[in-house]
């Protein structure tokens, strides 16, 4: 019996320790990776927006743009290729996502983004509007999304707005392809 008490505290050992090498050598490998794929987002971001070089610059807001005909306060949510909501424009800023103030008059539509570049939409270049559920990778609920289509360089772009109060893109559809109504009449008429 003693011999089994000594044997049986013979193979008593201590604790392992920790390798605190290897995990500070995961760690930096990780964080190592994190900054590469964020790197390359990056790199890809750049990249689309020097294939879209030939979008020539934004028009900038007029001093002098009008009445206003309805007004909104929101989020602008990016811009795509008319009809394919994926391929998102960033070319003149019109990737960055950012608070908006729309104002539409008879010259356009005034887009005034604090943080990000201010554009105008003149009222030949407007094509339409429609709700939709989403653009470039923002989702909502069916209509939730106020998506404006417009003409520029010679391209159909439609940008995403919501509005802080979703009851009035309803109004904005309605004005919008009014405006658009009445301005292919009178350039019919000429």
């Amino acid at each position: 019996m003693t011999s089994a008490l000594i044997n049986l505290a013979a193979e008593q050992k201590s604790a392992d320790v920790t390798d605190w090498a290897a995990r500070i050598g995961w760690v930096v490998g990780l964080l190592l990776f994190i900054a590469l794929v964020y790197w390359l987002m990056r790199e890809g971001w750049k990249w689309r927006g020097t294939l879209q070089g030939d979008l020539p610059e934004l028009p900038a807001v007029p001093a002098a743009a009008g009445e206003a005909k309805l007004t909104m306060a929101g989020r602008y949510h990016g811009s795509t290729t008319a009809g394919q909501w994926l391929d998102r424009i960033v070319a003149r800023g019109l990737g960055t996502r950012s608070r908006a103030e729309l104002t539409l008059t008879d010259q356009g539509l005034a887009v005034l983004r604090p943080g990000a570049e201010d554009f105008f939409i003149p009222a030949g270049q407007l094509r339409g509007a429609r709700l939709d559920k989403g653009i470039a990778g923002k989702v909502l609920a069916e209509g939730g999304l106020l998506v404006i289509t417009w003409e520029h360089g010679g391209k159909q772009l439609d940008s995403g707005f919501r509005s802080d109060r979703a009851a009035e893109h309803t109004d904005w559809v309605e004005a919008l392809n009014h405006q658009h109504h009445l301005h292919t009449e009178t350039e019919g008429a000429r």
